[in-house]
């Protein structure tokens, strides 16, 4: 296996020639249709703006210059895409814009790639032809391919996507367990090689909300409840994605939710009309903006304000990213942060997500149309639409006098000067045989897999029953996994607990069912199990030492479980193999995670807490920093 930065070296290489002879010619002439990463030359190819020996600001001012409104319009928009069948661009369906369409003629060249990376080589070829198509516009200008999160386990569209050919890891708050900015910052450059070797230069991430409310269904990918851990991991996050200069090796980072979307009123999520209001009954805003503050003097380079209107504070009740007093007044004034404001997803345009209706998340605002609606976002100081696919509303806005040309100019120049300092304008392909064997290469997984094992927080540990003794003649009960994956350990398994000695058991912490083919994947609500459920286990801890295994997208209130069973693990995004091999110490393989939140006792305690409060319910079963090891 060739090193990753050797990989790196090489695709850079590679393709940086190829777009030398595209843009300026060469002593070597290369077939215009031999290879598929030549692009059509166009006359724009010895333009000041594509003159790379010129710095940046002169880059960009040439290039505004010559612009169209319309294609200014573009710049300000970031919407979904996705690969067509066979790595094809994507033709036009009932639910989505072609390729095409948003490529040529919306003038669009920001976009989050939606679904999970299925073949690494088809990813990368799409990803070229999709750049071939941005250079045969007007002007040429490149695409910046986002993504949200996708080394981990969550699967849900709008929030993340499982692993599948990159490395996997445990979520961020796993990440949070380990309490290692120098392995944050390990992941993160992983991260980084994964996402440029197939064209992704963009992160929509990190999420340094803090986890102040536990019902709040977005708690898998923050980092936890304490402001001094969040600050310290965000700052090796950034250094991770951003290398030690930023530039062309670099992947830019979208820090969110601004101004901390942690506390959500009794913990309802914002995307939904029952969630708008993000609340401060413990006047605690100010403790929110920690992480942002480190974030920013850390360089972050774009920042995303969470949907929610903030209620009992000093600022308009309307939308974070319509709310002139949080992204102007506070975040670039107050804090000074310089760099670019990408709004949440949907804030102009009623839309259907998994077959659901969701109206324009224009909480405070719901009433303004929607050209009124885009105005009040670029009043408020924001620079790009998320999830929008409406430059016409923008052309609309300036053609009638209610926004000025020059309004417009200064995000476009945000978002372009992104664009050169990654290096985009000069090399903007990659290598798809690099991109083969960078992805999911045998080091970056085993890494990813070691961090599973670590991450594993022990809460209990009756009597030292673990780990297990692998040889010992033992049978087992599994519920939550595949139980051949035990068996093809050796290990004998039963069908009930009266027949086993040991039962092995994978939970989901709590939640409350929704409808909605998008609601019901946003796990919410009451974080006990039902009568019912509670009843279901008991049954099995008192039939049989109990070994369980729960995963913590959220917090749990579970004293029962911490009463009856045997032993309990909090767990963040593991495998099953991974779960195995620390019940059994597979290569010294062992529990060193610490809670990154509290577990509270009920959902009464919860229900009498401040939503903005850290570390606020009463008497917590566990608490943060919580976490056994084993007895040596």
């Amino acid at each position: 296996m060739v090193a990753f930065s050797q990989l790196s070296r090489r695709r850079d290489a590679f393709v940086g020639t190829f777009f030398a002879a595209i843009l300026f010619g060469s002593a070597t002439c290369l077939p215009e249709f031999g290879n598929p990463l030549i692009a059509r030359r166009t006359d724009n190819a010895t333009l000041p703006y594509r003159d790379a020996s010129l710095c940046i600001d002169d880059r960009v001012n040439d290039l505004v210059a010559r612009m169209t409104l319309a294609e200014k319009a573009g710049q300000l928009f970031h919407g979904g895409i996705q690969m067509g069948p066979n790595g094809t661009l994507a033709p036009a369906t009932p639910t989505a814009n072609s390729t095409e369409n948003v490529v040529g003629e919306k003038f669009m060249t920001h976009f989050n790639l939606v679904g999970e990376v299925e073949d690494v080589r088809m990813t990368a070829e799409w990803y070229n032809r999709l750049q071939r198509r941005a250079l045969q516009t007007r002007l040429g200008i490149p695409v910046t391919l986002s993504s949200d999160p996708r080394h981990a386990f969550t699967d849900n569209v709008g929030t993340g996507f499982s692993a599948n050919q990159f490395s996997q890891w445990p979520e961020s708050l796993g990440l949070a367990a380990l309490r290692d900015p120098e392995l944050v910052q390990k992941f993160a450059e992983i991260a980084r090689e994964e996402y440029m070797a197939i064209g992704i230069r963009s992160a929509l991430h990190p999420q340094i909300d803090l986890s102040t409310e536990p019902r709040w269904a977005r708690i898998a990918n923050t980092m936890g409840e304490d402001a001094n851990l969040t600050s310290q991991l965000v700052v090796a996050y950034l250094k991770g994605f951003h290398g030690e200069e930023f530039g062309p090796h670099s992947v830019t980072t979208v820090t969110k939710h601004f101004p901390g979307g942690g506390p959500m009123e009794n913990g309802e999520d914002s995307h939904f009309t029952y969630g708008k209001n993000q609340t401060y009954p413990g006047n605690n805003f100010e403790h929110h903006l920690i992480p942002f503050k480190a974030a920013i003097a850390a360089g972050a380079r774009q920042m995303m304000p969470y949907y929610s209107r903030p209620i009992g504070t000093e600022y308009d009740e309307v939308g974070f990213s319509f709310n002139k007093g949080i992204i102007t007044d506070l975040l670039r004034h107050e804090m000074g942060f310089e760099g670019i404001v990408c709004s949440d997803w949907g804030l102009i345009t009623d839309t259907f997500i998994i077959g659901q209706y969701m109206p324009a998340r224009a909480w405070g605002i719901e009433y303004l149309s929607e050209t009124q609606r885009a105005a009040q976002i670029l009043e408020a100081g924001v620079d790009q639409f998320g999830g929008e696919y409406r430059p016409e509303l923008i052309v609309e806005l300036v053609e009638t006098g209610v926004v000025s040309e020059d309004r417009i100019d200064v995000s476009v120049r945000r978002v372009l000067k992104e664009k050169f300092t990654l290096g985009l304008f000069d090399n903007p392909f990659v290598d798809a045989s690099a991109a083969e064997q960078l992805v999911g290469n045998a080091y970056f997984v085993r890494l990813g897999a070691e961090t599973q094992r670590k991450a594993y927080t022990l809460l209990k540990n009756a009597d030292d029953i673990l780990p297990l003794d692998p040889a010992a003649d033992v049978k087992y009960y599994v519920e939550g996994f595949n139980a051949t994956l035990l068996m093809s350990r050796g290990m004998r398994v039963v069908n009930s607990t009266e027949e086993a000695d040991i039962a092995l058991v994978r939970l989901q912490a709590p939640y409350e069912p929704r409808d909605g083919g998008f609601e019901a994947r946003y796990h919410a609500g009451s974080l006990e199990y039902n009568s019912t459920e509670k009843a279901r286990q008991a049954a099995i801890y008192s039939a049989v030492p109990t070994i369980v295994d729960m995963y913590l997208d959220r917090p749990a209130a579970i004293p029962e479980i911490a009463e009856s069973a045997a032993a309990l693990f909090g767990s963040y995004g593991s495998s099953t193999d991974a779960f195995l091999d620390v019940i059994f110490a597979v290569n010294e393989s062992q529990p060193m995670g610490k809670l990154p939140f509290d577990l509270p006792r009920s959902m009464a305690a919860v229900e009498a807490s401040a939503e903005d409060l850290p570390f606020d319910t009463e008497n917590p079963v566990f608490k943060f920093g919580d976490g056994l090891r084993y007895k040596e």
